[in-house]
């Protein structure tokens, strides 16, 4: 643990901060390669996330962070979103494990399929438990930088889509959706439209990265 300096004032009934650092280093080096670091500047959105995930509902209040909304996290290219993302599914139950799914790989899926590829993510999202059939959670990775592209000569925005389905799950049956992204939020209405951006900020809290690129 000499590449992670203590972290200083951030404390949770709900978890220990320290051992989740420790942890997520040693999840990050064996899944990612020894070069996987965690920054003391990325301490405190760590933070934010992990009381998330646990429901530290007082944290969550003191961020305006709400629990029954997914994440949406911002920042620049490489500052670490995925991983993180992709990491934190450690923490979690089986049945609020998600997929991290890139944007760009579902509108392939929907070259090859159809408008069934936007069901698979969204009206058909849903698994068992419990004897009881309940909606998915689902990372979209790299919002935004997947292409509008054509089915027999449709041309469809599969990502909109698929959010738009999810938001009516969201307010009906409470499905989440986590997403990261390089872009801000003008950018993401010039691609969706106000009615998709509408709906998003609904749908996720906002939580933003300020790293620099830790692939350079």
């Amino acid at each position: 643990m000499n590449d992670i300096k203590q972290p200083q004032n951030y404390s949770s009934s709900k978890f220990q901060f320290e051992k989740c650092l420790v942890f997520l280093h040693k999840a990050g080096q064996s899944e990612f390669g020894n070069h996987f670091k965690i920054l003391e500047k990325d301490h405190e959105t760590i933070f934010k996330i992990l009381a998330y995930f646990y429901e530290d509902e007082e944290i969550c209040k003191n961020y305006k962070i709400s629990t029954r909304k997914g994440l949406l996290l911002t920042g620049p290219v490489g500052c670490g979103k995925t991983t993180l993302m992709m990491l934190f599914r450690h923490f979690l139950h089986s049945v609020h494990k998600y997929p991290v799914k890139s944007t760009r790989e579902i509108s392939y899926e929907f070259l090859d399929h159809g408008f069934s590829i936007i069901n698979k993510y969204s009206k058909a999202h849903f698994q068992r438990y419990q004897d009881q059939m309940v909606p998915r959670t689902l990372c979209l990775d790299d919002l935004g930088l997947e292409s509008t592209i054509k089915h027999f000569g449709n041309e469809t925005n599969t990502i909109a889509e698929i959010l738009l389905n999810r938001y009516s799950l969201f307010t009906s049956r409470g499905m989440i959706t986590h997403a990261t992204t390089n872009l801000n939020p003008d950018e993401l209405e010039n691609l969706y439209g106000n009615r998709v951006r509408s709906r998003m900020r609904e749908m996720f809290n906002l939580i933003s990265f300020n790293s620099k690129d830790k692939r350079i």
